[in-house]
């Protein structure tokens, strides 16, 4: 039977997943009551600039006072969808304490404070939902927490951030250099005006912190996740992994240790074979390659930002907040029993495809390879190109140790021979 009496939903933010979200609650109103089993009703929008004409919302709803709306104390809903750490994290523990469960897409603010947001949340017998803060439309989150949750999952492989996997998608295809397809991804609405928190990998950190704590039971915060940019990856490195029969991506690992014991959580460019479902990723799509004992492989993918697919997974998780608040229950709350410690980069074990400038004269390959050897590092192919003096040498390692490979690389800068180190990068996926 359907309940007359509306839930009430309140909106932090009306930006371009903001005013989607609204404009879905408006103009879907009479399927989503018959999917909650009660209408909802946007009663209130917390914006910045009020004058700002915002179609299809009633000027009446606008305010600039966010802590007062979610004060209001008869919000049922708050979906909250500003971004950044405050006044967000304040305004989200405010809704729980005055009666309100919380949709969010906020990634940093989850990565860093999820632990606390959880058990505010469980405090006051709310629920918190944020699917939308991993991969936009595609649905992760949920499949990790509840259908998997009889599973054990071992690794979770994923391109989380579309700029990214658009930019190195057009240096594959096009041979472009970095800043080039950078300028091209800027123009057409890909990337921000400052792309850090994209190239840099912190975008994609976030959501690998949050991946890894539901995929394993274990609490893993920001600072936990080792983080590298792609900013330095040049045309020369994609000429590379073709020769190897690979391709470039930013990628998102998650893994749990082999004996079970400790997980590590990282960001980096890496290349991966093309045979790998990954390597034909396009433009700005995103997906997430998920291994676990009983169910295997499974692979989620779509795209993975912007305003109508992120308010896609909002308005999944509103419609299931708003059938908990009917039942008079609760969703799942923070797994973190667990309780696995996070080990650094240096423990991860990995591959190296290390490119070297060196002297083109007799024993260099020697002197390099004796380098390897010291440092435990098996060395799987190597090719060398001279010319007028000069010498290209690409070394690809056998699987070892971060910390041994990394070792590896610092002595190499030191040999005399070695003119410099051009290009390092993982290799996975293999």
């Amino acid at each position: 039977m359907m309940r007359t009496r509306p839930l009430k939903v309140a909106l932090l933010g009306c930006g371009v997943v903001g005013s989607e979200v609204a404009r879905i609650m408006t103009t879907h109103a009479d399927d989503l009551a018959q999917r909650i089993g009660a209408p909802v009703e946007l009663t209130g929008v917390a914006v910045r600039r009020p004058s700002k004409v915002r179609e299809g919302i009633d000027p009446a709803l606008v305010t600039t006072d966010a802590t007062a709306l979610v004060k209001r104390g008869d919000i049922d809903v708050v979906v909250e969808v500003i971004g950044g750490i405050e006044p967000a994290r304040s305004l989200i523990t405010t809704a729980f304490e005055h009666g309100a469960s919380v949709v969010s897409a906020n990634k940093a603010l989850l990565a860093q404070d999820g632990a606390a947001l959880h058990a505010a949340a469980g405090e006051h017998g709310r629920d918190l939902y944020y699917e939308a803060a991993v991969a936009g439309a595609i649905p992760l989150i949920r499949p990790l927490r509840e259908s998997l949750a009889g599973d054990k999952v071992n690794r979770v492989l994923g391109i989380v951030n579309g700029t990214t996997n658009f930019i190195l998608d057009k240096m594959d295809s096009t041979g472009a250099g970095y800043q080039e397809a950078l300028d091209e991804a800027t123009a057409l609405g890909y990337a921000e005006a400052d792309p850090t928190a994209d190239v840099e990998g912190f975008d994609a950190a976030a959501k690998a912190a949050i991946l890894a704590g539901i995929a394993f039971h274990t609490r893993v915060r920001l600072d936990d996740v080792h983080r590298e940019g792609m900013t330095e990856v040049t045309a020369a490195d994609f000429r590379s992994a073709k020769g190897m029969g690979c391709t470039i991506k930013l990628l998102a690992i998650c893994e749990r240790a082999r004996d079970g014991a400790s997980v590590t959580a990282r960001v980096h460019p890496a290349m991966i074979p093309l045979s790998h479902p990954l390597a034909s990723v396009r433009g700005a799509y995103n997906a997430v390659f998920v291994e676990s004992d009983a169910a295997g492989q499974l692979m989620f993918y779509g795209p993975g930002a912007g305003g109508s697919p992120t308010a896609s997974a909002v308005l999944g998780d509103l419609v299931a907040v708003c059938r908990n608040k009917l039942n008079g229950t609760t969703g799942p709350g923070e797994s973190a029993y667990a309780a696995l410690p996070v080990s650094p980069m240096g423990d991860v074990v990995t591959r190296y495809h290390i490119s070297l400038d060196v002297a083109d004269k007799p024993g260099v390959l020697a002197q390099v390879a004796t380098v390897f050897a010291e440092h435990g590092v098996s060395i799987d192919t190597v090719r060398q190109q001279g010319k007028d003096g000069e010498a290209s040498l690409v070394v690809v390692t056998h699987r070892a140790l971060d910390a041994a490979l990394t070792g590896t690389v610092e002595a190499l800068r030191k040999l005399d021979t070695v003119r410099g180190v051009a290009s390092i990068m993982r290799v996975e996926g293999e």
